[in-house]
């Protein structure tokens, strides 16, 4: 039987968002705006950052950046926390602000109509915070409980132990969201310290997507935020390097009452700025995303029956984020299927993907983007990633061309500079662990 040929799609690249129909300001603090007009849809949405994060945390003041941004929204010098909601509510919109390891994320959505009282609100809540005693007695409480579930969660728990085993002495290894013992501790002068320290102009990037003209949004942004200076923001440190695994390490944690593993098999993995990540990320969901899952998801899940579900994952931040398999197991199949998944990336690092393997993840590549990019969020989201990343403004243009010159033997190459079969992390979590 002849072999299906498949062709790539072919995109039409003046419907993606390039560098005529997107509009980049920078402000003389440093912020930067990036915006891009869709008056097909009568709403706006804005989304970025500001540098910041959790990077520098250990293990005493784990948690301090995620309790900190998230009591900004809790009151202002001129709101309380009713009031914030209210005025949000009240037109139907979305605020809200996030905290990773490297950045603190910002998103709002609403009516194009609502685009200045929603930059009003973000520029208060990030400038006059009050921190009411009252509200961050509350969110405390809001942390220590989503931390108690974190505790019996299976998923989390391995990935926590996989965090902990992979980056070794590295803020990787640190969860952002903290521990009990450091989130009891931490005072509303530990709040304040940390919004005067971390919380400012200086390398803030918001882009905004929907039914503004450009020059608007850029001066509406600019009348928020133009003026906004922090003398005490502090540089973000350093991201450490971090060494492979120098053997196979592998631990376990006891969960009582669980019927479920989860199993986690992996290492550190390249970063965003890898210039071969494309080639990676290609490479991955080959190995465990495409279609029911990948190879991975075809052996673990599909032939040998041994997980619930089987994929992988590939981190690409700032910094070396993990290589991964997840995988959620019966107990007793666990070491079967951490030995199939090892075998799988033995196999994966040792010969070249097959041709139709690369030509369907091509395709699929490709053909998904003006997916990703049909909605505002998606845009809003891609130009995030164009300036956090420094891609270029045609980055999308030429993402077609760039997925359709990648080959086997790039895929082959960065695989085997970052998985090595014999050097991985394999964490487990969940009950009567054998190989604990």
């Amino acid at each position: 039987m002849a072999k299906t040929t498949i062709s790539l799609p072919r995109l039409d690249i003046h419907t993606l968002p390039g560098p005529e129909t997107i509009f980049r300001h920078q402000l003389p603090n440093g912020i930067v705006v990036l915006v891009r007009e869709n008056f097909a849809s009568p709403s706006v949405v804005f989304s970025g950052y500001l540098l910041g994060g959790s990077l520098d945390e250990i293990e005493r003041n784990a948690g301090l950046a995620d309790l900190a941004i998230s009591a900004l929204m809790r009151g202002t010098l001129k709101r309380d926390f009713r009031d914030i909601y209210e005025s949000i509510e009240s037109v139907g919109a979305n605020l809200s602000l996030g905290t990773g390891k490297h950045t603190l994320s910002i998103y709002g959505k609403g009516l194009a109509e609502d685009l200045e009282l929603l930059l009003g609100l973000l520029s208060e809540v990030l400038r006059y915070p009050a921190f009411p005693e009252t509200q961050i007695s509350r969110l405390r409480a809001e942390k220590l409980t989503s931390l108690a579930l974190r505790e019996q969660n299976t998923g989390a728990r391995a990935q926590l132990l996989f965090n902990d085993l992979a980056y070794p002495d590295h803020p990787y290894g640190i969860p952002t969201d903290g521990y009990p013992e450091s989130i009891q501790k931490f005072t509303i002068s530990d709040l304040k310290e940390y919004h005067r320290k971390r919380v400012g102009p200086g390398g803030m990037v918001i882009t905004i997507v929907g039914a503004v003209h450009a020059p608007k949004a850029i001066q509406a942004v600019e009348r928020e935020f133009g003026d906004w200076e922090n003398r005490d923001q502090v540089d973000m440190p350093e991201i450490p390097s971090v060494a492979q695994p120098g053997s196979l390490l592998r631990r376990g944690v006891n969960l009582e009452g669980k019927v479920q593993s989860d199993l986690i098999v992996g290492c550190p993995g390249p970063s965003r700025y890898e210039p071969d990540y494309l080639a990676a990320a290609l490479g991955n969901s080959i190995l465990g995303r495409f279609g029911l899952f990948g190879r991975i998801g075809e052996r673990v899940r599909e032939a040998a029956g041994l997980a619930y579900y089987a994929y992988s994952s590939l981190s690409g931040g700032p910094g070396p984020g993990a290589w991964q398999v997840i995988a959620g197991v019966n107990p007793v199949n666990v070491n079967k299927a951490a030995d199939l998944i090892q075998d799988e990336i033995r196999k994966f690092v040792t010969k070249r993907v097959r041709v139709d393997e690369l030509t369907d993840n091509q395709a699929n590549f490709i053909g998904r983007l003006p997916l990703q990019l049909e909605s505002n969020e998606g845009v809003a989201r891609a130009l995030v990633h164009l300036e956090r990343y420094n891609l270029g403004m045609d980055y999308y243009q030429r993402y077609p061309q760039m997925i359709a010159e990648i080959k086997r033997d790039q895929i082959l190459a960065i695989a085997q500079k970052f998985l090595h079969p014999d050097q991985l992390v394999i964490a487990v979590a969940g009950p009567k662990l054998s190989e604990a």
